[in-house]
């Protein structure tokens, strides 16, 4: 089914469209209000249960303000669906949308806008609020399955976007750690006579270089498997200058 559809916004233009057989991956919580259900035809709302269902998404009918609320990934898009377009009585969508938009930092707003004449209509109602263009982002669509099939669509990227920005973050963190590891072993097996293996084990029981240069001979003998010359030989390198200044010879 060929559809055209418009972006009023910044962030939509690039969403496509998935068709309702299409899988989105892990799903999310779609949180519909009330009223607003009780305002549709029952074939519309059944054809949402459906393709939310097959989308592994699981449906609540809530009091809630926004018309939608999608949770996905961590991530929560308030979504306002306007599915009958009256340009003689439009002051209270208006109205609404700048309401809601001052209290969800992620507002949609689709409109569902069947002919070129209703769109035009429409960018005249626009200016003449005097809306920010972009604030909050406007998706145009022509039928009201289309209409859901994109917001579904735009709650998921958002989503899986964070979860992206989340991965890159655990990435860093890992690589950060493992240099910093890499770090720790050289300092530590600088000690004559301690090797990889006392290092860790050294990391495991005691800590920081900073904690082991405080760690008396007693303490590292305690809790690891170091011999008595090795935990005094650590205990002297970090204590006495006139062993960690002499040269060694391994």
């Amino acid at each position: 089914m060929e559809m055209k559809e418009l972006h009023f916004g910044h962030a939509a233009s690039t969403i496509p469209t998935p068709s309702p057989t299409t899988q989105l991956g892990s799903g999310g919580v779609c949180l519909m209000r009330t009223t607003w259900k009780d305002e549709q035809h029952p074939s519309f709302i059944n054809f949402i249960s459906t393709f939310l269902s097959e989308n592994s998404f699981r449906l609540n009918f809530v009091p809630i303000a926004p018309d939608f609320i999608f949770n996905c990934g961590g991530l929560s898009v308030a979504i306002i669906f306007v599915t009958n377009w009256d340009y003689n009585n439009v002051s209270p969508i208006f109205d609404r949308i700048q309401k809601l938009k001052m209290q969800f930092a992620r507002l949609y707003v689709v409109i569902t806008l069947p002919a070129k004449e209703q769109i035009d209509l429409f960018f005249q109602s626009y200016f003449k609020f005097d809306m920010v263009i972009g604030k909050p982002t406007l998706v145009l669509v022509q039928d009201l399955e289309m209409g859901f099939e994109k917001m579904v669509k735009i709650a998921h990227s958002l989503g899986v976007c964070k979860q992206q920005k989340i991965g890159e973050k655990l990435k860093a963190e890992r690589r950060q750690l493992v240099q910093g590891m890499d770090l720790y072993l050289k300092v530590v097996t600088s000690i004559p006579g301690i090797d990889n293996h006392d290092a860790n084990a050294l990391c495991q029981a005691i800590g920081s270089v900073q904690a082991i240069a405080k760690a008396s001979k007693e303490q590292i003998l305690e809790n690891t498997d170091l011999s008595t010359d090795k935990a005094e030989t650590i205990s002297r390198f970090f204590r006495d200058p006139e062993f960690y200044f002499s040269p060694k010879i391994n």
